[in-house]
């Protein structure tokens, strides 16, 4: 009896098992049906926000075309432009700036002349009370791309007249391969350090007595140089310069050879992140025919100058501090005849001076300088009869600049040119206005 009611059960469950399991098999069918519209909307959406780019993409990509040959006929057309002469004369945007100065001086005791050297250009303390300076005005810019020109004249007040005075005037070679370049017109020499500065760069406000006494302030070529820069991982520079010109100390000539000529070396590198340094060493020769007040000077001077420079800022940062000294040493020997006597004279000069920027925009410098003519016995009584003593001061200077087109200096010297100490006081403004380009080292 039991068996036959298991084999009844047996077949009951046989009877509704292919009806439960089709009932699966369509649940999922339908699930896989709903999921595969599903997925199909998602790629025609997909699709459809490819092409909407794709449309985007192109319509840019046509309008940089258009943009693109709308630039190009605009070139071309300023080529042709420039070409037939019909440019502006700004096309070449050249740099214009101009530097103004002024001060005002406390001085007892003027000079104008040197005891022992002929006196030449600008030198001396000028009068007491406020005067204006040199109004410097410079204009600069590529000629093309081997040419780099450059034109700086000064304005100066002399007496109510405006007189105007070609301070440079030169191109320079951009091109030149293996480290050369070349320089032509009216430069300053690179005699010196501080020769090839213009006067707004000087940490006082006069410059060194031996630039006064050698140079008349500062010494001009009009003529050649030609420089050379060694691939060595040191700066080493060799360089010289011929000159036609009337530079003090040299005397302008109409001859095909030049008057004078300058041979000078540069080297330099740094020390860690914080210190770099320079030292030069220049040779000039000049045939001189000098005028002084009462008699005239012709035959040979020669002159060596060493230099040496030393500036720290901390990791090379000068922003907030930074600190440098810098001196250099004259010597000339001079032949020839003076007031129809021969004369074979010595004289030496030199200068220290140190400036720190101990805060922002805040500097304090000092500096002695000195200078010491030796033209033998024979001159007694002439402008260059010996002094018996050297000529020197001692300044200390303090300046403010709230930025780097502006400056206000005090500079405090004691002055012993002459016989008689002297307490002199100089207040500054140097105003830069336009453009202003990066300073030397």
């Amino acid at each position: 009896m039991k068996i036959k009611s298991v084999v009844a059960l047996l077949i009951i469950a046989g009877a509704y098992a292919p009806a439960l399991y089709a009932d699966d098999l369509a649940a999922e069918v339908d699930a896989l049906r709903a999921l595969l519209f599903e997925t199909r909307q998602n790629y025609e959406k997909r699709i459809s926000d490819l092409e909407a780019r794709l449309a985007r993409t192109e319509q840019i990509a046509s309008s940089a075309r258009r943009d693109a040959s709308e630039a190009f006929e605009i070139a071309e057309q300023t080529a042709i432009d420039q070409t037939s002469g019909a440019a502006a004369a700004n096309t070449f945007n050249p740099s214009a700036g101009a530097v103004l100065f002024g001060r005002y001086a406390n001085v007892d005791q003027t000079w104008e002349e040197i005891p022992g050297f002929l006196p030449a250009g600008e030198i001396g303390t000028g009068e007491s009370g406020f005067s204006l300076g040199e109004a410097e005005i410079n204009l600069k810019a590529n000629v093309d791309d081997r040419f780099f020109g450059n034109l700086t004249f000064a304005l100066a007040d002399e007496s109510g007249e405006v007189e105007v005075e070609l301070e440079e005037a030169w191109v320079q070679s951009t091109g030149l391969p293996a480290g050369l370049g070349a320089t032509g017109g009216r430069f300053f020499s690179a005699a010196g350090y501080l020769n090839q500065s213009h006067r707004h760069t000087d940490d006082f406000a006069d410059r060194p007595l031996p630039y006064q006494a050698f140079f008349g302030g500062q010494y001009r070529v009009d003529g050649v140089q030609v420089r050379w820069i060694a691939p060595t991982p040191l700066l080493l520079e060799l360089g010289g310069e011929l000159n036609w010109g009337g530079g003090f100390p040299a005397t302008g000539n109409a001859e095909s050879s030049p008057g004078a000529h300058t041979l000078f070396a540069k080297i330099g590198g740094d020390v860690g992140a914080s210190n770099s340094w320079q030292a030069g060493l220049a040779w000039l020769s000049a045939d001189v025919i000098e005028s002084g007040d009462t008699a005239t000077f012709s035959g040979d001077s020669d002159m060596t100058i060493f230099d040496v420079v030393w500036k720290w800022a901390p990791n090379g940062n000068s922003a907030s501090r930074n600190f440098k000294i810098q001196g250099e040493y004259f010597r000339r020997d001079e032949t020839g005849i003076f007031d129809g006597i021969a004369y074979d004279g010595e004289q030496t000069g030199w200068y220290l001076q140190s400036v720190w920027q101990f805060a922002p925009r805040w500097r304090v410098g000092v500096r002695h300088d000195a200078v010491n003519a030796d033209n033998g016995p024979l001159l007694a009584g002439t402008e260059l009869e010996d002094p018996g003593r050297r000529s020197s001061r001692d300044s200390l200077m303090l300046d403010w600049s709230p930025s780097e087109f502006s400056r206000l200096r005090l500079q405090y010297t004691n002055d012993q040119v002459l016989s008689a100490t002297d307490q002199q006081w100089f207040l500054q403004y140097i105003m830069s206005i336009g453009a202003h380009g990066a300073h030397a080292f």
